[in-house]
């Protein structure tokens, strides 16, 4: 009898199995992760969204296990060789690797030279060297196989032949082949060395005679020797003891001492092993591997897009935004509270000072026509210097102040659809200007138009599996873009586009209906809306907001499902619902108890009175600017032991790239993060952290900048490093970082997601 995959799922995760029901049961019916998260707590026993995501990616799993199986087991009993036992065995299995051991001796293959012994007739030969009797002279019985017609023309022939055929029945016994699999995963060491061919130094110079077992080396590691045999720098192996791998495997194959067969079972099982099961157990383990690297590269890249993605934002105020240049000048755009464009230049600053007393002139007239909040000056090539500009320029302009604004994938919205579409009389440039303005205003509602693996906060994305990576960046989106809400009236497509429910498609008609019918002024008027009908209003209702509409209750989180209840708690209380919403101290007189009801339980009803307390609050920080110190604007400015403030740019396994105001990010090594012991840097800095640090040692030529957050005195390199720290590349480029050798690290995996790495 198959396995249930709720019962199988809820077992391995710990959860109530009526809990993973409900949540199959949804996203079958077509209902989206954080609809159900949030609005259907009560069926789900409260499950958060990553354990529906980690429901929704072991359902598939199994569901694609189940499939396989049907189509092994009917392949198997097309060849008559289905037994009972064996067919209890293949409906037992949970794991893909499991069911491919037990097909493996049945699966059509290309002819092999266990094929080739069969077919001269060696098969009889194959069976008394398995059966490791006591009688019997190999050499002897092996005469009477010598044919030269079926083309053995020797006795040496025939127990090669022979040999052939038990080497592969030991290498697809499945018991063999997991055990092997996981000696592999326990025990095996990667070895590491230089390409022969390759003479010029590298930047894996650090992995030229490298060493580390395979349980415990992270993910980075691994990534940077592939990227290094990528590039025909580095050889690699999974080095493991093959003595005792083949003693085990005389065991299984049921070795002997004492029978005349012994030798011919030895020589066949090292065959076995030397030419079936190590090559083709090492190609599974580097498979898994790379599974386990990439999961790991893709969690830390979903962990910083996440951080910058619900960066504080700077709020809806008009704000000046600047695209640094030097050859052909700073672009300059002014947005107004809801983003939208009022006016733009360009100024230049490095062709003479009458250039500068023009720009200067520019600038003030701008601030003086538009009266901005802020300055967002992006971090590129000549950041540093424009900012100061900016700072000097406005230094008596009371109220508005200058603020680095990250660049990062600016360019790349700059030349996109979305851009032109927004702005198609505008060239890319202005484009860039606008989108920096907006970033400030708003990081979450710009970056959405951006492809997330543009925006370059991951390690070694371009090595890892693309599909992966987008499915989990997209689920990220997803993930920030609802839990902060979107205000319907002002939204772009592309982030109505993420709205549980909605899509580009959906999105579009959205901004057009409300371009030509007006603003919403409820969120019930979405259902006017071309092809928007009742399942997708009951998924994206609850994380649109209108401000100042019909309900106050549409500019809150409260989901229109539950707004006869509001009303309900309202009346009990003698009010009305315009009076409740917003006033913590009449939410805090209601008895939650007395609405719970049918499937309103207190999971829900809990964050209905939160709500009601403060509707639609931003769940993000309050913006604050970071500081950089006025007299470090490059390599040159920095020294050994000099402390500055700056911000997380990223965060990898081995550490976080800070950026400290000269163009160039600095490594705080993982060993250098804090006064504690640290084995995840994600445990203590996010990217968009603001971060106070030291600087160690700087390497003017090769560009890298080696920092501390450490308390104590400064060391002339953080300990056990190995090779020095290593400096993210220059901002506006799309190389990765390259590898250095830190003390081994180990990752803190979310609990819900151990099952995906099997």
């Amino acid at each position: 009898m198959a396995l249930d995959p709720v019962t199988v799922i809820a077992e391995e995760l710990g959860v109530a199995a009526r809990g993973v029901k409900a949540v199959v049961e949804l996203l079958v019916g077509g209902a989206t992760v954080p609809f159900i998260a949030r609005y259907r707590k009560e069926a789900t026993d409260g499950l958060d969204e990553v354990q529906i995501r980690t429901i929704e990616e072991r359902h598939a799993y199994l569901k694609e296990l189940e499939e396989r199986r049907a189509a092994v087991l009917e392949e198997i009993a097309k060849q008559g060789k289905l037994t009972d036992a064996l067919r209890d065995r293949i409906l037992a299995c949970r794991v893909k690797s499991e069911l491919e051991d037990l097909y493996l001796p049945f699966k059509p293959k290309r002819r092999t030279r266990a094929m080739i012994a069969r077919e001269k007739g060696l098969d009889p030969l194959a069976q008394r060297i398995a059966a490791q009797s006591d009688e019997g002279d190999p050499l002897a019985e092996a005469e009477r196989f010598v044919d030269a017609e079926k083309g053995v023309a020797t006795v040496k022939e025939a127990l090669q032949g022979a040999r052939d055929i038990v080497a592969e029945s030991v290498a697809e016994t499945p018991a063999a082949r997991s055990w092997a699999r996981e000696l592999f995963l326990d025990e095996a060491v990667l070895v590491v060395t230089k390409a022969p061919e390759v003479d010029a130094p590298t930047k894996f110079e650090a992995y030229y005679d490298f060493r580390e077992a395979v349980r415990t080396l992270p993910s980075h590691r691994f990534l940077a020797v592939r990227r290094g045999e990528t590039e025909n720098v580095l050889r690699s192996e999974l080095e493991v003891d093959a003595a005792k791998c083949i003693a085990h495997l005389g065991v299984v194959a049921g070795r002997r001492p004492a029978s005349p067969w012994r030798e011919q079972l030895d020589l066949a099982v090292t065959d076995a092993w030397k030419r079936l099961v190590a090559p083709s157990i090492e190609s599974e383990v580097r498979v898994e591997l790379k599974l386990r690297a990439d999961r790991g590269a893709v969690d830390v890249f979903a962990q910083n897009l996440r951080a910058l993605l619900l960066a504080a934002p700077f709020g809806a105020r008009t704000v000046i935004g600047i695209d640094p240049g030097q050859r052909t000048g700073c672009k300059v755009a002014v947005v107004d509270s809801t983003g939208r464009l009022l006016d733009h230049t360009v100024f230049m600053l490095v062709q003479g000072d009458a250039s500068v007393a023009r720009a200067a002139e520019t600038l003030k007239a701008l601030v003086a026509k538009h009266r901005p909040a802020a300055v967002a000056v992006g971090n590129g090539t000549h950041g540093r210097e424009t900012e100061a500009f900016v700072r000097e320029v406005l230094g008596a302009s009371g109220g508005v102040f200058t603020v680095m604004v990250s660049e990062s994938g600016a360019s790349v919205y700059s030349a996109s659809d979305v851009a032109r579409e927004e702005f198609p009389d505008l060239d890319l440039t202005v484009r860039g200007a606008i989108s920096i303005a907006r970033r400030l205003q708003d990081p979450l509602a710009e970056l959405v138009k951006v492809d997330p693996k543009s925006i370059g906060v991951g390690q070694y994305q371009h090595d890892v599996f693309q599909a992966l990576l987008a499915r989990k960046l997209d689920e990220v989106v997803e993930s920030c873009v609802n839990s902060v809400g979107v205000e319907l009236n002002t939204a772009s497509a592309p982030l109505l586009s993420r709205v549980a429910g909605i899509g580009p498609t959906l999105a579009r008609r959205i901004v057009s209906h409300r371009e030509t019918a007006g603003a919403f002024t409820s969120r019930k008027g979405l259902l006017e809306v071309s092809g928007l009908g009742p399942k997708t209003f009951e998924q994206c209702a609850g994380f649109l907001r209108v401000r100042e509409g019909t309900s106050p209750l549409d500019a809150s989180a409260v989901h229109p499902e539950r707004y006869g209840v509001v009303e309900a708690m309202a009346k009990d209380l003698g009010t009305d619902v315009g009076t409740l919403v917003g006033n913590a101290a009449l939410a805090a007189k209601v008895q939650w108890q007395r609405y719970a009801s049918g499937d309103l339980g207190e999971f829900t009803l809990r964050d209905i009175l939160a709500e009601i307390q403060k509707p639609g609050r931003d769940p993000r920080a309050d913006f604050e600017a970071p500081r950089f110190r006025d007299d470090v604007r490059s390599l040159n400015d920095l020294k050994p032991g000099m402390a500055l403030e700056g911000v997380v740019t990223n965060v990898t396994a081995f550490g976080a790239f800070v950026d400290i105001g000269v163009h160039q990010d600095g490594l705080v090594h993982v060993s250098q993060l804090s006064d504690r012991f640290v084995r995840d840097p994600a445990e203590v800095v996010r990217a968009g952290d603001k971060l106070k640090v030291r600087v160690i040692e700087v390497d003017l030529v090769r560009k890298r900048i080696a920092l501390t957050a450490k308390s104590g005195p400064i060391a002339t390199r953080p300990a056990g490093n190995g090779p020095a720290p290593q400096s993210q590349p220059q901002r506006g480029g799309r190389g990765q970082p390259a590898a250095p050798t830190p003390p081994k690290q180990e990752f803190k995996n979310n609990p819900f997601e151990r099952l995906l790495k099997r």
